[in-house]
This record gives C-alpha cells, sequence and structure tokens, in this order.
C-alpha cells in the first residue's frame, strides 16, 4: 500500500502539493488526473523518494519514507518501476540492453541469462524477441514505450508500476495495446500501480480509484462512478470538455 498523509510540498516559495492525503490499496490502480502544473508528476517523484514532503508522511507498507536511510531507498526502489513520457529510452542501446539495462548494471548476472529474461519479457509485452537487436529509432512509439515498461518490470518484478503519461501522443491502436498492458500487469503478476493522465478515456480503462487534484490539491478521490455524478465545481469543469465529446459521438 501506498500512502500519504497531509502531505505539504514546495519548490523554493512555490507551494507544489498542499495538504494531500489519499492511499492506493494494493493489487489497485489509482489514475491521478488534472490540469497542467496541478501537481500529478510530483506525486509520483515523491512516492519514489526523489523528493521529500515539507510536512507530511509518504508511507509505503505502512513505513515511514521520511526515515529512510540512502541505502534503505535504494532497496526500496527496487520494488518500484517507472514509465516515464515519451518512453525515455537509450538511444545508443539496442532493445535487448534497454530491457535488460539494469541487470548489467547490477554486475552479478550471466550475460546468457540476461538474455533469456529480456526475451522472456520481449514476449511478454507482445513485441516478440525478434526485436532484440533493433535500435529504439526503429521502433514506432508505441513499440519504444512497450520496451519502457519491460525496462522498468525486467529487472526486480516490481510491486509497484508508476506510469507518467503512458499513452501520450500514441494513437488509438497503440493506446488500446498499451492500457492492455497495463491491466495485465495487474491482473497476472499482482502489481499495484499508479496512473498520471491527461486522457480520460484511458483512465477509465485502467483505473480502480480516480484521483483529481487542482493547484496542489485533491478535490476529488473516489470511483469512475463517484467522478461521473461529482458536483465538486472544478470536477465538473474539467470533464465538461469529455461529456460533450461524448454527446457529439453518439449523435453523428
Amino acid at each position: 500500500m501506498i500512502e500519504f498523509e497531509a502531505v505539504n510540498f514546495y519548490i523554493g516559495p512555490h507551494h507544489i502539493i498542499r495538504d494531500v492525503t489519499f492511499q492506493v490499496e494494493a493489487g489497485t490502480t489509482k489514475v491521478i488526473l488534472g490540469a497542467s502544473g496541478s501537481g500529478k508528476s510530483t506525486l509520483l517523484r515523491l512516492m519514489m523518494g526523489f523528493y521529500r514532503p515539507a510536512s507530511g508522511r509518504v508511507l509505503i507498507d505502512g513505513e515511514d519514507t521520511s526515515k529512510l536511510s540512502v541505502g534503505q531507498w535504494r532497496e526500496l526502489r527496487k520494488s518500484f518501476g517507472m514509465v516515464f513520457q515519451e518512453g525515455a529510452l537509450f538511444d545508443s542501446m539496442t532493445v535487448g540492453e534497454n530491457v535488460g539495462y539494469a541487470l548489467f548494471e547490477e554486475r552479478r548476472h550471466d550475460p546468457a541469462d540476461i538474455e533469456s529474461r529480456v526475451r522472456e519479457i520481449l514476449n511478454f509485452l507482445g513485441l516478440g524477441e525478434q526485436l532484440i537487436d533493433r535500435m529504439p529509432d526503429q521502433l514506432s512509439g508505441g513499440m519504444q514505450r512497450r520496451v519502457a515498461v519491460g525496462r522498468a518490470i525486467a529487472a526486480h518484478n516490481p510491486r509497484y508500476m508508476l506510469y507518467d503519461e503512458p499513452t501520450t501522443g500514441l494513437d488509438p491502436l497503440t493506446v488500446e495495446t498499451i492500457t492492455e498492458l497495463i491491466l495485465r500487469l495487474k491482473q497476472q503478476k499482482g502489481v499495484t500501480s499508479v496512473v498520471v493522465t491527461h486522457e480520460l478515456m484511458d483512465a477509465l480503462k485502467v483505473g480502480d480509484t480516480f484521483l483529481v487534484l487542482n493547484e496542489g490539491r485533491v478535490v476529488f478521490e473516489g470511483s469512475d462512478r463517484d467522478l461521473w455524478s461529482s458536483t465538486q465545481s472544478y470536477v465538473v469543469q474539467y470533464l465538461a470538455p469529455f461529456r460533450r465529446a461524448i454527446k457529439e459521438h453518439a449523435l453523428s
């Protein structure tokens, strides 16, 4: 479980996260919604310990992460996989080297074992092991995003996956592939996930619960049914364009 308890965070004089409290239950997917600059990606960085709260607590499996040493954080981060917007692959490495990167860095695995693990991951991702020697610029955007997921899960089979805009800029068919992959990691491997996105329709496909941020504050947390029926002013405003799009599609 991931828990935030009354967390505040500043960058210089700017109050980025304001008294944020929520939970991500084990084996579920929490989707974080909100406008650009609302603090969504900052929450992911707080979960990973890249930022420390100015006040409040971030707990992972009940442990207050503010009390962890550098070495303890290093071990805890092995429980996490993170997929950044655009994938952020290493351009000078092959697909296989990207997926196996963390295993190579540990310097304690036989190269044949690493290659076997990489091929296993590529097949799980639905990419096929024949791509192992391709370079990232030889792949489509959707394939690159899947390779990024593979890199995140290859070394430690993480219990937590964090996604920062995983479907942004992708075509509808590829978006479907990515959302199915997020669901498969939860269903087959029991992964707990947090997804930051602007794409509401994608969010509804993968989310169990939803959190809406506005200027660093939580203005909504609940199920998809609760989200659509919310009368909170910012949530109503945020959902209005999606409601119009759905209505226009139904009438066309």
